[in-house]
């Protein structure tokens, strides 16, 4: 059950959206779990401000998944997400954060996992 939020300060096209929903599906398998129950939600131009400023692109994404993960799996994670940010948006990794949210609890369509 993960759920990825990513607020960009630049405007994202339609097929940049379609192309950054299908990179973050394939990156979720660094967590171990697939794109089949992934949820996305891509705001663009957002007032975001870093150091004080928002004179650059940033990005902030926002991870939240049932269950646990390792050090390891997030590390990883964190760097497809800078790398995919860099290479679609030209945001430097310096100016992507990347919060993790275990949940315990998840319900979906009238039950709880």
């Amino acid at each position: 059950m993960p759920y990825i939020n990513a607020r960009l300060t630049n405007t994202v096209t339609k097929e940049q959206e379609t192309e950054l929903k299908t990179k973050l599906g394939e990156a979720i398998t660094l967590l171990g779990k697939g794109e089949a129950y992934l949820m996305v939600e891509i705001s663009d131009n957002c007032r975001l401000y870093f150091g004080g400023k928002n004179d650059t692109d940033i990005a902030f994404f926002e991870v939240k998944l049932l269950g646990k993960a390792r050090r390891e799996q997030y590390e990883a994670l964190t760097a497809k997400i800078c790398d995919i940010v860099s290479e679609m948006f030209s945001i430097s990794g310096d100016k992507v954060y990347v919060k993790f949210e275990e949940v315990e609890s998840w319900g979906f369509n009238g039950f709880l996992f």
